[in-house]
């Protein structure tokens, strides 16, 4: 069984910060789930445009408000609490969270990263070898 507290984490390396969001990484590759967990916040006013190419990912809106832009459809659909997506086909997406303040967002990713992931030029992250 693994048990972990987010507020522990967060002074740990499990915590990741990037230019708009910063990461808590609460399972990793290295836990052997098949999936990485993590509680992700995106900074007021941030605008991430991501693509991620080599992994799949779901998001549950826990706090705060934005929205999510498919790039493929140009569709913008609003984020708020209780709101999930799925970027199911590997979409280029453009995040965007109010100015308010912050989104909160608990994250799945499938590979699952290793924890120290950040976002490479194209807005994805890297495949890891096996």
């Amino acid at each position: 069984m693994i048990v972990r507290d987010l507020n522990e984490a967060k002074n740990t390396e499990r915590h990741v910060h990037s230019e708009g969001w910063d990461s808590v990484r609460l399972l990793l590759k290295s836990d052997e789930m098949g999936f990485s967990f993590h509680i992700t916040t995106i900074h007021a006013g941030a605008e991430l445009h991501m693509h991620y190419k080599n992994h799949l990912e779901c998001v549950y809106c826990v706090d705060g408000t934005g929205s999510i832009e498919d790039c493929a459809t140009g569709e913008i659909h609003k984020i708020k609490p209780g709101v999930m997506y799925a970027l199911d086909k590997h979409d280029k997406h453009i995040l965007r969270a109010d100015a308010e303040k912050p989104m909160i967002m608990a994250c799945t990713f499938n590979p699952p990263v290793s924890g120290k992931e950040v976002h490479q030029a194209d807005g994805s992250y890297a495949l890891e070898d096996a």
